[in-house]
């Protein structure tokens, strides 16, 4: 079994420290909270396997770090193009790309994201695919909410769910609309 060696920094974020595992390539792997670590190796064991991954302090800040602050500073784009590698099965890679489709300051439930995989009936399986997400935040299975409408499990806690959706919610509403973009490129 092959060892990867993950590069760890922690982040100061206005919601805790973050753990963020990158490779040598600069591709995210992992992204948790300090209060959660132990879950996040979890998560990496079932990926990649028992000792499997090594961790080794980053000598530097990874791109994924600085689009991570710049995320918290207010500009919610900042990590969608970040590349990322992670393990998983084919049905959680399957949920993880959906869920990069869903836009900042947007939710959607579990039933629409089964939907959008053509999986309509797999609502749990998604659900457990989330929940199994190793790169929170990038691969935002925080927008994911309970059919009514309600906040429903977050790996990081309620509280940060709360905190990342109403931070996404502001920046959405202070972006100009399509039809005020349009206006000013026609205008002049």
């Amino acid at each position: 079994m092959p060892v990867h060696t993950f590069l760890l920094e922690r982040v100061s974020t206005p919601i805790g420290r973050m753990l963020v595992l990158t490779d040598a390539q600069d591709h995210l792997r992992a992204v948790d909270w300090e209060d959660y670590e132990s879950r996040m190796h979890l998560l990496l064991q079932r990926q990649y396997g028992r000792g499997a991954v090594q961790l080794q302090s980053a000598a530097q800040p990874s791109q994924a770090s600085r689009a991570l602050q710049a995320y918290f500073d207010g500009d919610v784009d900042a990590i969608s193009a970040l590349p990322v590698a992670f393990g998983g099965t084919p049905f959680q890679q399957q949920v993880w790309h959906a869920l990069r489709g869903i836009d900042g300051g947007c939710t959607i439930s579990y039933g629409t994201l089964a939907a959008r995989i053509a999986r309509p009936t797999a609502v749990r399986a998604v659900g457990l695919a989330n929940g199994a997400n190793p790169v929170g935040i990038v691969i935002p299975c925080h927008r994911v909410i309970g059919a009514n409408a309600a906040l429903t499990g977050y790996g990081g806690g309620l509280a940060r769910k709360r905190w990342l959706l109403a931070h996404e919610a502001g920046w959405r509403s202070a972006q100009p609309s399509a039809a005020a973009v349009r206006a000013l490129s026609t205008s002049g």
